[in-house]
């Protein structure tokens, strides 16, 4: 079970560069660590995906150097039938807890980010949690504070405000999720609101909704249902690719021939109309 507010997925641990030592560790701070990379460097091909605060995985092998080949298990994909496979630092790794299912004494992060803290309104215990991450709550509310269990920690303490329960009320849309993202870094393999790209943006938006989907572009278009084009409407997905190749890139439906997503070009999450060049490789849109 991954401990950090964000743990980095890695293709091999030889991928790994100097600068990505921030993202490294019990002390990963990822919104330094995407600060800090120059835009050609947030593309580096050795990160496969990010996990987030409390995802459990599969641990496949131990290494003396302090690495870890993992399955994370709530990222599925056709590379492993179990969940997406990489390399993860092992100090990011704790034992899972017994958890709840997924009723009223859980709780999900709706803020883009929120911080864990000691005591209510304390010190930080870890900072920058994700929209998204699961949260088991431990107790009654204190002063507009809830006590949580997360990660390895048996009680922390998270702004009431920045959460809520995801089978109370009525959960918002997946593109009003994503839209929230606008304006973050493209990041690639990143799932984050610090750095993200195309299909991490998808992920991450029905994630929040308790929404399983693929990690990548291609296998979410294998498990989600086609619709003729002209017919798509808002939330739906736009899927790209090039004469014979693979599906690339994958944006969510604003309007007619308009989307949001994760641009590669711009290196940001933009919503824009789809440009001459892109109209050029849109070969689907589908819905979830």
């Amino acid at each position: 079970m991954v401990r950090v507010a964000v743990a980095t997925l890695w293709s091999t641990p030889d991928a790994v560069r100097p600068i990505d030592r921030r993202a490294l560790g019990r002390t990963a701070d990822i919104p330094s660590w995407v600060a800090s990379m120059s835009a050609e460097q947030q593309v580096g091909d050795g990160v496969l995906s990010q996990l987030l605060l409390g995802e459990r995985v599969r641990v496949d092998e131990v290494r003396d150097d302090g690495w870890v080949r993992v399955v994370a298990l709530q990222q599925p994909g056709v590379r492993d039938r179990r969940g997406y496979p990489g390399w993860i630092p092992a100090a990011q790794l704790a034992p899972a807890l017994d958890s709840p299912a997924l009723d009223d004494a859980t709780l999900v992060v709706d803020a883009t980010s929120t911080d864990l803290r000691a005591t209510p309104g304390g010190a930080v215990v870890l900072a920058n949690v994700m929209l998204g991450t699961r949260l088991a709550q431990a107790g009654a509310e204190v002063d507009g504070w809830l006590p949580v269990r997360a990660g390895d920690a048996d009680c922390v303490w998270v702004a009431a405000a920045d959460v809520v329960s995801p089978l109370g009320g009525r959960p918002p849309a997946p593109l009003d999720v994503a839209s929230r993202l606008r304006g973050v870094p493209y990041v690639w393999g990143g799932l984050s609101a610090y750095g993200i790209d195309c299909s991490g943006l998808v992920h991450l938006s029905w994630r929040r909704l308790g929404v399983t989907v693929p990690r990548d572009a291609a296998d979410q278009a294998e498990a989600t249902r086609s619709v003729p084009l002209g017919s798509e409407q808002p939330g739906d997905l736009y899927f790209f690719a090039r004469p014979g190749k693979r599906i690339h890139h994958v944006g969510i439906v604003t309007g007619a021939r308009r989307m949001l997503h994760a641009c590669y070009t711009q290196r940001r999450v933009v919503e824009e109309p789809l440009s001459a060049a892109r109209s050029e490789t849109l070969v689907a849109a589908h819905r979830v």
